[in-house]
């Protein structure tokens, strides 16, 4: 008697590393009976990324097509249809969670026989001439893709249209997580104080993000020099990496913050982290959902977040919406009214009866990438 394979979904990507998207799918994919859906990857670097071993220890695999640039077109295409000819058999389904090129490649999977997802998950190409090719280049998805995913409506409506967004083919998909993980633990909050050197009596704003332009750092260091200057028990965690970072650690230093701005880097122990502080603060200049500040609200934490947050990640009354237009002032005046603590509630019930409990997510996922 022959055992059944699971059914093997084909998951795009830039690189696995820790955003938003990807912390999502492995969310997913940590939650999904494996022994009837298994997931593998399509990544646009040679370079490994963050959750590539976990991926292969939890039976997936990985392949590599080369990053695109206008000028590797023809060798892209050509990557794409090699893929398939060779791979075409092992897969039914491929779901694309990157914009630019997926017109490209969702087109070529169509031809070998794939059914296309494609998943919208941020609300803004960012700014300059390569927003203005993204945005090129992405449009054609509305008119080829089988069907829609996205983190929320805003970011289905940027991506595909209200046309599409209105017709069964769409779907929000939650960005869900694991919320036992996130439940406070003064216990768990002590340890890894007294691991950080910090004391109980000080007031610890967080962040969590990757150094790039739409998290807005800059802005937050500006905030918190404010904060500091009304409380000098205080203290910044960044959790996070990116291409920003140096700049931001330059800002520090001239700032003259550096003792008390802790640089974290990608940490596998964010709800420990989050037990840790007393303010979320996440003034992004745009987010497709933005999981950090939900994750955020699950742990108990009162959470500030800039008014481009979709309303769909307000699931609690610990979340307050400052405009950005508002001055860095403004901002620290409203984190300084908790310098004196508050009581964090569970937020558990409501963040499962909003949807967001990541096993009832994967559980939706695995019947539809079975059953359609």
């Amino acid at each position: 008697m022959s055992i059944e394979k699971p059914k093997r979904i084909l998951h795009v990507m830039g690189k696995m590393d820790t955003g938003g998207a990807e912390t999502l799918i492995m969310n997913i994919y940590r939650n999904i009976d494996r022994t009837k859906v298994q997931f593998d990857f399509i990544v646009h670097t040679k370079d490994k990324g963050y959750y590539d071993d976990e991926i292969f220890e939890l039976g997936g695999n990985i392949f590599r097509v080369p990053n695109f640039s206008l000028l590797n077109l023809k060798s892209y295409y050509l990557a794409w249809v090699n893929f398939f000819k060779t791979n075409n058999t092992q897969y039914t389904i491929i779901h694309s969670h990157i914009r630019s090129t997926a017109a490209i490649f969702l087109s070529i999977a169509r031809k070998f026989g794939l059914v296309t997802i494609s998943h919208s998950h941020s609300i803004s190409s960012g700014k300059g001439i390569n927003a203005i090719i993204k945005k090129i280049l992405q449009y054609p998805l509305r008119y080829i893709a089988d069907y829609f995913f996205s983190c929320s409506k805003e970011a289905g409506e940027w991506l595909f249209g209200k046309r599409v967004t209105s017709n069964r083919k769409f779907k929000i998909i939650p960005n869900g997580i694991s919320l036992e993980k996130y439940t406070f633990s003064n216990s768990t909050r002590k340890k890894i104080r007294k691991n950080l050197n910090i004391n109980e009596k000080t007031f610890v704003i967080g962040h969590v993000g990757r150094f790039e332009y739409p998290k807005n750092h800059e802005f937050l260091i500006e905030t918190f020099k404010l904060v500091k200057k009304d409380n000098e028990n205080s203290k910044l965690l960044l959790i996070g990496d990116g291409i920003l970072t140096n700049y931001i650690k330059e800002k520090v230093k001239q700032s003259n913050l550096t003792n008390c701005v802790y640089f974290m880097g990608i940490r596998d122990d964010i709800p420990d982290l989050l037990q840790v502080m007393d303010i979320f603060v996440f003034p992004s200049q745009f987010e497709g959902f933005g999981i950090a500040a939900l994750e955020a609200q699950a742990s108990g934490l009162k959470t500030f977040v800039s008014d481009t947050i979709p309303e769909a990640v307000k699931v609690t009354d610990n979340i307050e919406t400052i405009s950005l237009s508002k001055p860095a002032e403004f901002w620290a005046e409203e984190i300084l009214k908790y310098k004196n603590g508050y009581r964090r509630r569970d937020t558990m019930i409501k963040i499962k009866n909003a949807g967001y409990d990541v096993k009832e997510i994967a559980n939706w996922l695995e019947e539809f990438y079975i059953n359609g």
